[in-house]
């Protein structure tokens, strides 16, 4: 199966244009779709629900969304009658086969006096695979500083962490199964997981190492056996071989001019050998970034995840 991992920019290209058409084309192809920067009625992108219209331009897609940013855009129209609506900006999971669960999570936010600080968040989905159920975490974290994103990635790990013994959506009985509340079968929380999108870090920082395990100059990376390894670098890469955010895409108020890496695919250590393949697309420019794919041995059902 083919995941991918894309920060969209709200579908401002490298034209300087918003064109989701060029969005959605730039991850065709892929099985399961992990979307960043994904918004709903903001003036700058024409009051579009980007929701709404990547889920037309790709309709054989289940589809959750989670907004960190949920503000009120209601209004009245000329005869008075309210239209309820939310300006939103989130993530967006996308999977052709379905997406038995989600959650959003909270991530913590620095509240600062003048510098643009929003809510982030991490989006949970429980895909279904030819090969059994996997848990894909995709978020955006904080911009700003290291100092920022340090308590995010604290509680996200925490998250994720604590999943598989906290249970399904919904999991155990009911004193009265006639009252409805056991719907269908118990949703499932595996074990395995997948954590992608776009970190705001680069490989060799502290906050990389929180997620991947600290860097011993004798012995290497020292993952946890019930750790996060980088698909990447399974997949036989350099921790610093890569750019996904190049330098003629670099914001000037960011103060780089440099290319760099801030887009990542993370697998439970169990999932370590399903790591096929992992590219970067370095052609795409229907954003300021470049999006991430992931070649994963989930197809078979024949070969079914365990443990």
């Amino acid at each position: 199966m083919k995941f991918v991992t894309y920060n969209i920019q709200y579908g401002l290209g490298r034209s300087g244009r918003y064109d989701l058409e060029a969005t959605a084309k730039a991850v065709e192809g892929a099985d399961v779709i992990a979307l960043q920067e994904v918004e709903r009625f903001w003036k700058r992108s024409g009051n579009l629900d980007q929701v709404a219209e990547l889920s037309r331009r790709l309709p054989d897609f289940h589809w959750v969304y989670g907004p960190g940013l949920d503000i009120d855009a209601s209004y009245r129209h000329a005869d008075g009658h309210l239209v309820n609506r939310r300006r939103q900006f989130g993530a967006m999971l996308m999977s052709r086969t379905p997406i038995l669960s989600s959650r959003l999570f909270p991530l913590p936010k620095y509240g600062t006096l003048k510098q643009h600080s929003i809510q982030q968040a991490l989006l949970e989905g429980v895909i279904d695979t030819p090969a059994g159920p996997i848990r894909l975490y995709t978020t955006h974290l904080s911009h700003l500083s290291a100092e920022t994103r340090v308590p995010q990635i604290e509680a996200l790990c925490d998250i994720i962490d604590r999943a598989p013994a906290e249970g399904g959506a919904w999991c155990g009985g009911h004193p009265n199964p006639a009252a409805g509340w056991t719907e269908g079968e118990e949703p499932p929380m595996p074990r395995h997981a997948m954590l992608m999108g776009d970190f705001n870090f680069v490989p060799d920082s502290e906050q990389y190492d929180m997620i991947t395990g600290p860097l011993s100059p004798n012995y290497g990376r020292l993952v946890r056996r019930d750790g996060l390894l980088d698909a990447w670098v399974v997949a036989g890469h350099g921790e610093n071989d890569r750019v996904t955010w190049p330098a003629v895409a670099n914001a000037p108020e960011r103060g780089m001019d440099i290319d760099t890496c801030f887009d990542y695919c993370f697998v439970t250590a169990n999932l370590e050998q399903r790591v096929r393949g992992v590219h970067i697309d370095g052609k795409a420019d229907a954003s300021d970034h470049q999006p991430v794919w992931i070649d994963m041995d989930l197809d078979d059902p024949a070969a079914p995840l365990s443990g």
